[in-house]
């Protein structure tokens, strides 16, 4: 099952003597399945089934697939990462959060801060919650996840340098890309993780090398904090993070959900 959210042009129509328009397209959840866009009946993180189709999905721009309350991010939680900056493992999840504002879908444009001089990339398994979780044990932490999808927690990693606090340099507009798709029904243990910028790979890694898996970073997280539907976890990130310039093209890949790509640009450019 894969669940976007997305907006269609409506039909143009036809009003004597001249042709109208009917104004701003809405924007709707839908079920993917191949090239074609079907109607949701339901909640889209909750009890839902597919309806009639209503567009191809050529004929639409897909925008970020949920609107969390709140994203939790975890740091340091690839083996090769940890490796890559020399700091030792966490003894628990390293969790951060980013605010809602954050958040831009497939295609959106990410804006570089003139405050920062060093923005970073970092590919992301995205997990999503499907019901409210809080204080859930790891065993039953899987069920009360929706599903899974591509994201990158862009960084001003030189403004957490400067200020020893995670809060404004995960916070800046534009700074959390999700999508295309949210997906069902995936085993998060063995996804492969991509991430491209300009064609060349930069980051290649397996969710097998996450230092906490999925149970248990949602039963870490629902221990101090109440989840609800539609909020999504950054499970980290994995070795090759870098620098984002003006015009970079980002394009992260998860199998079984799709390729997420972004286009980076300066701030007064944007």
């Amino acid at each position: 099952m894969k669940i976007i959210r997305y907006q269609k042009q409506e039909e143009t129509r036809y009003r004597w003597p001249i042709r109208q328009k009917t104004g701003e397209p809405e924007i709707r959840f839908g079920w993917l399945e191949g090239e074609k866009v079907y109607e949701l009946a339901g909640e889209p993180f909750g009890d839902c089934a597919r309806g009639k189709p209503v567009a191809d999905l050529g004929t639409v721009t897909l925008l970020a697939p949920c609107l969390p309350s709140k994203i939790i991010g975890l740091t340091r939680n690839f083996a090769d990462r940890v490796r890559e900056t020399g700091s030792p493992p966490p003894a628990l999840p390293a969790i951060f959060l980013k605010p809602p504002s954050t958040v831009i879908g497939p295609g959106a444009i990410i804006r570089l801060p003139p405050q920062s001089q060093r923005v970073e990339f970092g590919a992301q398994l995205g997990v999503v919650m499907g019901r409210r979780a809080y204080q859930v044990p790891p065993e039953e932490a899987l069920a009360s996840v929706f599903g899974y999808t591509c994201a990158n927690d862009i960084t001003a990693q030189d403004l957490i340098d400067a200020d020893g606090l995670w809060a404004r340099g995960k916070s800046f507009d534009t700074f959390c890309t999700l999508g295309p798709a949210v997906v069902a029904g995936l085993d998060p243990a063995e996804l492969l993780i991509t991430c491209k910028v300009n064609g060349a790979t930069r980051q290649m890694s397996s969710t097998h090398d996450m230092l906490f898996n999925v149970p248990q970073t949602v039963a870490f997280i629902s221990s101090i904090m109440t989840l609800l539907p539609g909020d999504v976890i950054l499970a980290g990130t994995p070795a090759g993070v870098g620098q984002l310039a003006d015009g970079d093209v980002v394009e992260i890949e998860i199998e079984g959900i799709g390729v997420l790509k972004n286009i980076a640009r300066l701030a007064e450019a944007a």
